[in-house]
């Protein structure tokens, strides 16, 4: 090769501009211990890796820069170019941002599997994204990641033993759930995840909820309840990120796109790890620290659910775009859920044959 054509070559490679690196900071709102900020760690390093590094996650503890509930304010503003939170948080704003995650009853019973479903093939996310741009009018971008759910029904000071029981207390519930726990008579209070324990300890509540064993004793719940009820239909809970607009529409074709298969596979691998943490915890939380694992009472089930109808029938009847994403709740679970109902085998059948449940203690006669 000729010097003059070497030297051209050399001279063009070195004039070639390098891929541009965007990083993009992300905050929490949750706290910085559980599965819900490792996820977001987990996201991180997989959107990086997938795009070669051209796009960087930048995960922020939550209150680093704006209040856990003001995350979503602060995307649209572009104080802050994302964040990690829950629908459920939005409820004050409008009330349909309850369907979407954190619905008690699935809803229609659908779970987790079916609620991606509904989402990716029955028309959800375009709902979701109206939802932040149209009707609450934010400049966002919502991808629903991290598992959340089944949430357990939460801890208490006494064993409670139906519906009736709540009646008094004063619990932390968040979103519409708090709500429908209203209508047993319970005092609700909504805090973020970080106020739980300490409120607890100054007796400010008597009860709350979280999420599941293994984040909960993060939080240290087992420090001040005794009484653990593991079983809930209240929170299904798929929790979201949310990216300022002007920011996800700058980004390139290819990286909305390792964006979106991230938040999928974070999804799928954050319940994978909370069932194997969650293993773990109830074993420790039994053995070390004496708390009482309790199968939550059918009666309570089932209550939470009828008072969520209710909720759910007035307020489609004042609420358009509640009714519209209900509607569509409903057609795709009265198909997939009726379905499954068919075909799915028993969970608790097959694995009651390889796991029976232990026999009851018989109880010692008195003297």
């Amino acid at each position: 090769m000729k010097p003059v054509l070497l030297a051209a070559l050399l001279a063009a490679a070195l004039a070639a501009p390098a891929q541009a690196q965007t990083k993009l900071q992300m905050q929490s709102a949750f706290p910085p211990k559980g599965t819900f900020a490792d996820n977001l760690v987990f996201f991180a390093e997989r959107v990086k890796v997938m795009s070669g590094g051209r796009l960087e996650i930048v995960p922020i503890p939550t209150g680093s820069i704006v209040p856990a509930f003001e995350v979503l304010d602060a995307t649209h503003k572009k104080v802050i170019d994302g964040a990690h939170s829950s629908s459920a948080y939005w409820v004050g704003k409008n009330r349909a941002a309850a369907l979407f995650g954190v619905t008690p009853g699935g809803p229609f019973g659908m779970d987790g599997f079916d609620y991606m479903g509904w989402l990716y093939d029955g028309g959800g996310m375009a709902l979701y994204r109206e939802l932040f741009q149209v009707v609450l009018q934010r400049n966002v971008e919502p991808i629903p990641m991290t598992s959340a759910g089944p949430q357990a029904l939460g801890w208490f000071k006494r064993p409670v033993k139906n519906w009736a029981d709540f009646k008094g207390l004063k619990c932390r519930q968040t979103g519409i759930s708090a709500e429908v726990f209203t209508r047993s008579g319970m005092t609700t209070v909504n805090m973020a995840g970080g106020e739980i324990v300490p409120s607890a300890q100054r007796g400010v509540i008597d009860c709350a909820e979280w999420v599941g064993p293994s984040d909960d004793m993060l939080m240290g719940f087992h420090q001040v309840w005794k009484h653990f009820y593991t079983q809930s239909s209240h929170d299904l809970s798929l929790l979201e990120i949310l990216i300022n607009g002007d920011v996800w529409k700058a980004l390139t074709p290819d990286l909305q796109a390792i964006v979106q298969a991230a938040t999928i596979e974070a999804t799928l691998r954050s319940q994978n790890r909370r069932n194997r943490l969650d293993a773990a915890a109830l074993v420790e939380l039994q053995t070390k620290h004496n708390v009482r694992i309790h199968r939550t009472p059918n009666d309570i089930l089932k209550k939470m659910l009828e008072a969520w109808d209710e909720i759910a029938k007035e307020e489609a009847a004042k609420n358009p775009f509640f009714k519209k994403v209900y509607d569509s709740q409903r057609a795709y679970a009265s198909q997939v859920v009726t379905s499954r109902l068919i075909t799915a085998p028993s969970y608790s059948t097959i694995a009651r044959h390889y796991w029976p449940e232990p026999a009851p203690q018989p109880q010692q006669k008195k003297k």
